[in-house]
């Protein structure tokens, strides 16, 4: 088996069913299997998705075990050289299985690879090619001067957005929307971290990644589009808490002791003070319809 995809699902039967399809619509020469990992759906997701893709193997979970965890499931189960984590709220082209396997082919450096990622009004998800989040990344981002000066480099650490995004270059992390893992990475670095739920364990995963001593790449030359959670404006409470845990988990875990206590402190505060504007402003916003994706689009920095 040459690639193993994971898909996780949670209450989001239509966007999934999608995904689907467009996952069997690939024109490849490449074998490949997919596992659904169900976190306790209340919709008919288990039932639609195995009347209509009985080759796909369902993992039925009794409660919502998070991105993370659920993704370990399926890995455990998978059987391919190659493993790939895919959104639910995603749609490939017919391509981008055969393009992305034949540069991981091509480049056994790699541990982990990412394709080009477009949002529905045909621009691009910034996720799909960062740097890491390290303080002074996160404070050019998170205050603005990444747009200020969008062609600084030192001012777009993060985002990179001083890159352009139709080349293929090595990046610090990718976004676990569409993520290509070698099966050498899960036997040198292990799975995802389950202490994140729903956000930062692709960076934290990438982080662990390029330790080990692999590299990992965005290669633009196929694309997906990213629904992330359709058009949900307002963040339940879980989600936006979520959210800032992760960064709280991420750089207690990797950038702390780098750091003296005032500077960890600060960026402490700097969290808080974004999860208090995050909650401020989904308070204010009255919502077009209610999140439905297990990783809802927040607009608040990571």
């Amino acid at each position: 088996m040459d690639l193993s995809i994971l898909i996780v699902n949670y209450n989001t039967c239509q966007l999934t069913v999608d995904c689907l399809r467009s996952v069997f619509a690939s024109e490849t020469d490449f074998t490949y299997e997919v596992i659904v990992i169900d976190n306790n759906s209340s919709d008919d997701s288990i039932e639609t998705i195995r009347d209509e893709f009985p080759q796909v193997k369902v993992i039925a979970n009794k409660d919502n075990t998070g991105f993370a965890k659920a993704n370990n499931q399926g890995m455990e189960a998978a059987k391919g050289r190659y493993i790939l984590l895919l959104n639910s709220d995603t749609v490939i082209q017919k391509d981008t299985l055969q393009t992305m396997i034949a540069f991981m082919d091509e480049h056994p450096k790699a541990g982990a690879s990412g394709c080009k990622i477009i949002l529905p009004d045909g621009s691009l998800d910034k996720a799909c090619k960062r740097g890491f989040p390290t303080p002074s990344a996160s404070f050019y981002y998170a205050f603005g001067f990444s747009k200020l000066f969008p062609d600084n480099p030192r001012f777009n650490q993060y985002q990179l957005g001083h890159l352009d995004p139709d080349q293929a270059y090595p990046v610090d992390c990718l976004v676990g929307a569409f993520m290509l893992v070698r099966r050498g990475v899960l036997e040198s670095v292990g799975g995802l971290d389950e202490t994140f739920f729903m956000y930062g364990e692709d960076i934290d995963w990438c982080y662990r990644i390029k330790q080990a001593g692999w590299d990992i790449h965005y290669y633009p030359k196929t694309t997906i589009v990213h629904y992330k959670g359709g058009s949900a404006r307002r963040r339940p409470y879980k989600i936006i808490y979520e959210f800032h845990r992760a960064m709280i988990v991420f750089h207690r875990k990797h950038y702390r002791k780098q750091y003296n206590v005032l500077t960890n402190s600060l960026i402490y505060m700097g969290v808080g003070l974004k999860f208090a504007m995050a909650l401020m402003k989904s308070w204010l916003v009255r919502p077009k319809s209610a999140p439905s994706n297990q990783e809802t689009n927040v607009e608040v920095g990571m």
